[in-house]
Parts: structure tokens; sequence; C-alpha cells
């Protein structure tokens, strides 16, 4: 679809530029030629010329030199035509684009084929990367009968030279009364249209957007052409706008939006030397450069992003109306309207609520709101019709200060955060068309603010309408099975739209820097108070937008098996509808800022902290748990378990008896019998004593808990790491505990690669037995994984950071790393603690994209925490130094 405005193209002199070559052969001379008109070429992007204009002027320039090249080896132009199809056949050439070529021909001449194996040759020896076919007119027609794609090419076609009767007859053979009839063509490229954004995430959002195939990007924009000009045989947007299925403001916006596409995809191709159409993490940080940003509250990639994400959102809502307006004209054309009448603003027309005239909005300005509850709603409703979505775009200007103090427009907002129907479609709608950012201003700061690292998969946007999706989902039975603990709480929660409050603001305050939590809350009091809402059910939401990261932190960060850590969490909470709430938040919250994040062992450490704390409310909090009667209460708990397997009262009180306090407090009953047993029927001291469970065995469900007995070895963390590592396997939870006999028991969480538990009992036997012979002391430390780091860990740059203070309670030093994630991480950290004689009494490992955020529990060999202030930091300092150089490496 041609886009291009009236400003002259500048034509190459290729005789000129092969004259200036000093070159006297024809390839050396074609290649200088080509190489001085794509230097200037780059110098005028740089300069600031339109991206289009570079494009056809390429194109341009190659047209001449394929022609040039073709006389050259003189072959001949009669029953033979060459054409440019695809990109190039739309004038449209990136700087290391392919260069696609159709080769017509009436007849097989022998001596041709050979003159065009040689013109090939010679492209390729230029460096073009050449895309090409050979056909005759029959070949070419029956090829397109079969293959859409191939029918799409031809749309595009242009000669270079030639017999024109040969694409003439292609053309003839080819239009929509001898195949692919309008309605075939329309339902076949929007089938592949869903099928390409499916392939991308089916989000505009993606981390790691592809310029051509994501949505909002250029196929969906060339979407747009091909339909026009199959069915109606219009070439521009201009044709678009007069025949009234694009409005001047859309116009602008398609105009601008593939320049700025262009732009993009020309800059990749020169920072990458290549064909390149992915917004890699590589490029976007040089690309934020090249357009000027710089650091602020926002990082500048950041703000380009964000840039980006906009117009691939404004470009995406086009292609949609524009799909709405093509169905309409191609298949519904020869339907007789079905209308019923919803009331005296909105009527359902074919399925779609459609505004019944174009001012219904001046008139009744509330309709902004209320079309999205009658589309939500109405159960006969498909969707928005496009014309009535082209008039909320055009209206939302309507939502100033004084609409959204109405009261009407408020218990409107309201009504449709009630709504038991369609809820996150709606709120999606209303995002996508301008709606909801224009309600809310604070939302509307956030839309395509996206944040640069690999944790967060999602916009800041489209993360919390994910969020509230999922909170949708805990209502609906068929995710019990995924989600069997958080639907029964969600379910019984009293007020379910408050959830979806909370949802909507637990992030609306990022991008402004200071404490996000902090600023949402505010926003979200305001908002209750605005709304009406009555004070207690205020103060919960607001709560819970300022703690929304608090049991994630929690569960994940600290010793959720000491009573004293439930207390306290207890007490933060407050009340068991509180934790209620908090627990279906934080769900939602972690499995909508990354599909991959969300994983057995993060649900069950929130299952037990939910679980724990709950049974701390019941209890009072005035009441806390005695940890001496916890603590009798599992060695009871135990010692009944291994009654039935033969132990008297007397062997355990022998075999327990160098068990300190914190073992049986932290341990389950179960994981202590289990112990127990292995431990009763083991021999050889000098032997490492090694257990492996897996998921369904395992006490933490649906994670491999590996036990290990052996002498204590101030070594063993470091050396256990590697080996896990080079097993392939991640950790998550360490718990090690030394007794008095000089016996060290050990207790790893881990999960395979893919986030899941060890299930195989082949490999459970070769994790048994690799390690029952690595993790012998006489076996060295062994070598610390080599792998290379993932390249888009490699993307990122972060300097590692620590601190360490004195847990007194404990007796033990808190060490908190944040760093960047990268093989052998853990085993790094724990040759410092050989370095400086520490003992790691416990490690809660998480890995959050590109990043951990690992918390271990040291003491010094005494079993006391480290006092010493000069101490603490050498030893931090040697942590940093050791992971920060590694990652310069």
């Amino acid at each position: 679809m041609d886009t291009a405005v009236a400003e002259p193209i500048a034509h190459f002199d290729l005789p000129g530029l092969l004259e200036e070559s000093a070159e006297s052969d024809l390839i050396p001379k074609l290649r200088n030629a080509l190489q001085s008109a794509s230097t200037q070429l780059d110098c005028e992007f740089g300069d600031g010329r339109s991206a289009g204009e570079l494009l056809r002027s390429r194109a341009t320039l190659i047209d001449d030199l394929l022609r040039h090249a073709w006389e050259a080896l003189g072959l001949p132009k009669e029953r033979i035509a060459l054409v440019a199809v695809g990109g190039y056949g739309r004038g449209e050439l990136h700087p290391h684009s392919d260069i696609d070529l159709l080769i017509l021909r009436d007849g097989n001449n022998e001596a041709d084929s050979k003159g065009l194996e040689s013109f090939l040759t010679l492209l390729w020896d230029l460096g073009l990367q050449i895309g090409h076919s050979v056909r005759s007119v029959d070949e070419c027609i029956e090829q397109a009968r079969k293959d859409v794609t191939v029918l799409t090419n031809l749309i595009e076609a242009r000669l270079l030279l030639g017999e024109e009767k040969l694409l003439t007859a292609v053309a003839a053979g080819t239009q929509d009364t001898e195949m692919w009839a309008p309605d075939e063509f329309f339902k076949a490229k929007l089938s592949e249209q869903g099928a390409r954004h499916a392939k991308f995430g089916d989000t505009e959002y993606s981390l790691e957007p592809n310029l051509k195939g994501s949505p909002g990007g250029l196929r969906d924009l060339q979407l747009i052409g091909w339909l026009a000009q199959r069915h109606f045989g219009w070439r521009s947007v201009a044709e678009l706008t007069d025949n009234q299925f694009l409005t001047e403001a859309e116009a602008t916006t398609i105009i601008h939006g593939q320049e700025f596409l262009w732009r993009v995809r020309y800059a990749l191709h020169m920072i990458t030397g290549r064909e390149e159409d992915r917004l890699l993490f590589d490029h976007q940080r040089e690309l934020a450069r090249m357009w000027g940003f710089v650091d602020g509250d926002k990082l500048a990639v950041e703000q380009f992003m964000q840039l980006y994400y906009r117009w691939a959102l404004a470009l995406s809502q086009l292609n949609e109306v524009l799909m709405l307006s093509f169905d309409q004209a191609v298949l519904q054309a020869a339907a007789d309207d079905v209308t019923l009448d919803i009331n005296d603003w909105f009527e359902l027309r074919n399925g779609y609520i459609s505004a019944k005239r174009d001012t219904v909005f001046e008139e009744y300005p509330g309709g902004l709101l209320e079309v999205f509850l009658h589309a939500g709603n109405n159960p006969q409703a498909l969707g928005i019709a496009a014309q009535t979505i082209r008039l909320i775009r055009e209206a939302r200007h309507l939502i100033d200060d004084d609409f959204r103090r109405n009261p009407e427009h408020r218990q409107l907002f309201l009504e449709v955060l009630r709504s038991n129907n369609r809820l996150t479609r709606q709120l999606r709608q209303m995002s996508r068309y301008g709606i909801l950012g224009r309600y809310l201003p604070a939302y509307g700061q956030i839309v395509g603010q996206m944040q640069h690292d690999l944790f967060h998969s999602y916009t800041v946007d489209a993360h919390t309408l994910q969020v509230i999706e999922n909170i949708r989902r805990f209502l609906k039975p068929e995710n019990d099975e995924r989600f069997p603990v958080t639907s029964r709480v969600a379910r019984r929660l009293p007020k379910i739209e408050l959830l979806y409050i909370a949802g909507l603001f637990h992030d609306i305050g990022k991008g402004r820097g200071g404490d996000h939590s902090e600023l949402g809350a505010v926003d979200a009091r305001n908002f209750c108070e605005e709304h009406g809402l009555g004070r207690r059910d205020t103060n919960l939401i607001e709560w819970l937008v300022r703690n929304h990261l608090f049991m994630s932190a929690v569960s994940q960060r600290k010793d959720i098996s000491d009573p004293d850590v439930v207390q306290e969490f207890a007490k933060h909470v407050g009340d068991q509808n509180r934790l209620d709430y908090l627990f279906a938040l934080t769900v939602a919250d972690i499995n909508g800022t990354n599909p991959k994040l969300w994983n057995a062992w993060r649900g069950s450490l929130l299952r037990q902290l939910y679980t724990e704390c709950k049974r701390a409310l019941r209890r009072g909090l005035e009441n806390p748990a005695d940890k001496q009667e916890w603590i009798t209460e599992t060695r009871e708990a135990a010692a009944k378990l291994l009654e039935y397997r033969g132990f008297t009262e007397s062997e355990l009180s022998n075999l327990w008896q160098e068990r300190g306090e914190d073992y049986f407090l932290r341990e389950r009953a179960e994981d202590i019998a289990w112990h127990t047993e292995a431990i009763e029927g083991h021999q050889d001291r000098g032997q490492p004593l090694v257990l492996v469970r897996n998921g369904v065995e395992s006490s933490v469900a649906n994670t491999t808990q590996i036990f290990i007995y052996a002498s204590f070895d101030i070594g063993a963390f470091s050396r256990t790491c590697s080996r896990l590592e080079q097993l392939d396997l991640s950790i998550h939870d360490a718990r090690i505990y030394h007794g008095s006999d000089g016996m060290s028991l050990d207790t790893y969480f881990v999960l395979d690669s893919s986030g899941k538990a060890v299930e195989d009992t082949d490999r459970l036997r070769h994790i048994t037995s690799y390690l029952s012979d690595k993790l012998s002391p006489e076996t060295g430390q062994g070598s610390i994984t080599s792998r290379l780091t993932p390249r888009r860990v490699r993307s990122f740059r972060l300097d590692t950071e620590t601190s360490m203070r004195v847990d007194e309670d404990r007796s033990v030093s808190v060490l908190e790393v944040v760093s960047l994630d990268r093989p052998g991480l853990l085993a790094r950290i724990g040759e410092v603690f050989v370095e400086f004689e520490l003992i790691c009494q416990a490690a809660k490992i998480q890995t959050l994209g590109e990043r951990v955020e690992d918390v271990f529990f040291v003491t010094d060999m005494q079993q006391q925490p480290i006092f010493d202030e000069q101490l603490a930091e050498q030893i931090q300092s040697s942590i940093r130094n050791k992971l920060d150089s590694q990652e310069s490496q």
C-alpha cells in the first residue's frame, strides 16, 4: 500500500557511479557503485531523510543495477520478463532485505537457462540477498491457485524488463473471477494474520517484538494494502480515505506509523549489518541512543520502547477497525441487516453493538462507558462495530475532569468493574481505544511502559489487565486443578470487585520515581473516595495496593518454617479477610508478571505461608506459637511415624541427640522420619548418603527433594551447588544442619531447567548415583560449570549488590546478594564462604528474569554471626568482585 507523499525521489546515476570506479571488471565496478550508493543512503538516513524515500531510492538503484547486469550479460528481452515481487515489488527495499525476483518465461531454452544462471550468480557475487523463482505463465497461475502466499506476492508484481504481456497474462489469470474469490481471499489472509499474531504471543507488547510479524507491525499494514488492492483495486492510503474506509486522522496515523517502523527497521539493518526484524535487547539500547533518549525517571531504552509500543498499538487498532470494515464490505455485503434495538443510543446490528447515529457520544458522553457494558453483558454481541469504534476514538477527548466528576459516569465505571461477563475483554478494549487511559489518567501514563528486564514479560498496562484476567480465572471451575487453594479463596471473597480495583491500581504508580506501591496506594484511595466506596472497602484496597509485594517477598526471602516469621507476617496482615484478598492478589500478580515465573515451588511456598498465617490468626495474635511446643509436637509426630517402622523411643533419642532444635523447628515430621530411617541404615560414615524424592513423594509438592548426609566439610556447599548445576538442576531452597558429631544434614529443593520437578525414575537414579560419587571430599572441589550465559541475559549489565546484617534471634548473619544470573553463580559464592571459613546454614534462592536475589544465612566456624563489620564488608567485597569479574570476561 502506497503511503508516499508527493515528494521527488532522488535517483542514483548508475552510469556515473560506474565511471567513477577504477575497476575494469563488471562485478567489482557494480560492487563499488552499490557500496558508494549504500553509504550515501546511510548518511542521508542519519541526516533525517524520510525512510520511505530511502527505501524507494534503494529499490530504484537495484532496478537500474539489475537492468545493467542483464544487458551486460547479453540476456534476451523477448519471450521473457524480469519481475520484482514482494517488498521489492512494492518499491520498499531496506539495506539488507531480500530482493525477490520472478522470472517469467515463454518456453524453455537451454541457452537462456545458462544465461539466467550467470545472471543470478553475478547478483550473489555482489553480496545481494536474492530470492527467485523461474516459471512459465501457466505454472505461475497454478502455484497461485494452490497457495495464497504466492498470489499475494503477485499482487505487488512490478515489471523490470522484458515482455510486459507475460506479466499481464499472469494478472489476468489470477484475478478474483478466476481464483481466490474476495471472501476466500479475505478469510485466508485473516487466518494467516491470526496464526502470525499467535506466533508472536498475540500482543503488541512482546519484550523483543518483531517489526514485521508482531501485532501492529509492518505485516498488519501490508495486509490492509493487499485486501484493498485485491478487492477494490485501491493502491494507496489516499484511495482508502477517498472511499471512506479511513478517516483523515487514521490515514495520517498509518502514514506516520509506517514511517516510524521503516526508520526503526532501517536502523536495525545498519546496526546489525544484516536483515533483522527483531527488536532484541542488544539493539534496543542503541536504537534509544539513535532516537536521542537519555536516562531519567525512566531509562532511555524504556522511553524508546514505550514510543514503539504506542505506535504498534495505534496501528494494531487501525488494522482491527479495517478488518471489521472489510468483513462488512466483503463477507456481509450480500446479507440483509439484522438489527435489534437496545436503547435510545445503541442497537445490535449483525451481531455488533452499534451507535444509532454518528452524534451519539456528543449527545450522551456517558455512552463512552455504557457501550462497553452492552458489549460485555449482551450475550448476542460479537463485539463493537467498526464505525462505532471510530466514533469512540474520535470522541474520547470528551472524557475530561468534568466527565470524571460526573456521578453517573462514576457509577457506570463501577458497573463495568462489577460485570460478571467478559470483564477482561471489555477492559482490554477500553484500554485499546484510549477510554481507560482517559478515565484514569494515571493508567494512561503506563500504557506501553516497559520495564527493561527479563522478569516482566509485559508492559505495565498489559500486566495490569493480565492480573485482572487471572483473578477472573480463579472463579472458573476449569482452573481449579492449577489453582486449587486460590480458587476456593477467591470464590469466598465477599466483594470480588474490590480485588479488581486493587489489581487495576497495584502497579499504576510505576515510572514516576519513588515507591510505586505507595504512589499507587494514594491513587487507589482517591479513586475509592471519589467513587463513593465505603471506608472499610477503601482502606482494604489501599492496604492491598501498598502491600501487594509483601506476601511474595516473605514467602521467597524468609524462612517461613520459623514460627516467628509467620507470627510477624500475621501481625502485619491483621485478619483473615485481608489475608484472603492478599493471597489471591499475590497469585494473580505473579502469574501475570511472567508465564515462566509461576511454578509449583512458588505455589507451595505461598500456600504454606497462607496456611500457617491462617492458623496464627485463628489462634489469636496475642497467642503466638510456642517454639518449644512446636518442636515437641514435631518430634512426637515423627516418632509416631517411626514407631510403625520398628524404632524404639531410646533408639530415636540416641539418633536425635545430635540434632539441634532448629532441625525440628524447620523440618516436617514426615521428612524427619525419612531422614532418620535412612541414616540409621547407613553404615559407611566416610561416604555421603544421598536420598532423592520426586515431586509426588516430596513433602513440598511438585519439587525434587535431595537429602545429603555426610561428614562436615566447609567446601560442601560450593561443591554441591556446582554438581547440581552440572545435572541441570536449579536450587530454590537449601537447609543445612551441622551436628556436634561432625556430620552434616543438608536438604536441597530443586527443579529442572523447565521449572518442574524431576519425575523420570532413571534420571532420579542417575542423580543419586552421580551425587554419591561426586560429593565425597576425596573427589576434590570440581570445576565450576563453564556454560555460556544465555544471549538475553548477556544483554544486561548489573553490578552485584550485597548487604549483610546480624539476626540475633536466630544467631546468624543474613547475607543478601542481587546479581546478574549466570552459570556457576552459587558455586562461586560458595568459594567465598570457604575463603572466609563461613558455614552456610540455609539459603533462599530466587531467580527473577536476568537477575538473582539470593539470601544466605551464615555463621563462622563457631556457629556465631559475623559481628565484625570490617570482616562483613570484606566478605561482601569478595563476592562482588568474584561475580562481576566473571561478568566482564
